[in-house]
């Protein structure tokens, strides 16, 4: 039996290193790793989030293709950012590459390690205008509302500025 292709949207983000050769070597790993990357956002820079006193970010949103379940994509994306460089330190810290699930499909899930869609997605500037400029119409299966509206409701006031364009 072929399993079912799912459409799901990763945020890729860091701010130690070459930052675009980080993103771009993450994009390689997730096209071998865990599917075709079909829409890429702009790469948008942007204050640290949470934790301010540390080098900016760059961020983009790509959508992935994939037969792979949101659980073991999980696993696939803490194994990339290990082979980026990432070494975890404190929650919100600098770091060479995150990769966190956006939305997988339309589904919702819950689990200890797991939740999608991102539970913060919707109060981050730097997440959801990347997002818009793939997917504006894409709907929140929780939060009922597409991205583009997202965006324009986020309270976020810190600047997110598109540095490259997407493709």
């Amino acid at each position: 039996m072929e399993k079912k292709t799912t459409s799901v949207f990763l945020l890729l983000g860091g701010n130690l290193g070459d930052r675009e050769a980080n993103l771009s070597a993450t994009r390689k790993w997730i096209r071998g790793e865990i599917g075709n990357i079909s829409l890429a956002s702009g790469i948008y820079e942007t204050k640290a989030w949470g934790v301010e006193n540390q080098p900016d970010f760059l961020n983009q949103v790509i959508q992935v293709q994939t037969t792979i379940e949101a659980e073991e994509i999980m696993e696939i994306a803490l194994w990339i950012e290990k082979q980026m460089g990432r070494i975890r330190h404190q929650r919100w810290h600098e770091r060479t590459m995150d990769i966190d699930i956006l939305f997988y499909g339309e589904a919702i899930i819950n689990a200890d390690n797991l939740q999608v869609p991102h539970p913060r997605l919707h109060e981050r500037r730097f997440t959801l205008a990347p997002l818009a400029e793939i997917a504006p119409d894409f709907t929140h299966p929780v939060l009922k509302k597409t991205a583009q509206e997202l965006l324009d409701e986020c309270s976020d006031s810190l600047a997110v500025n598109l540095l490259v364009e997407g493709n």
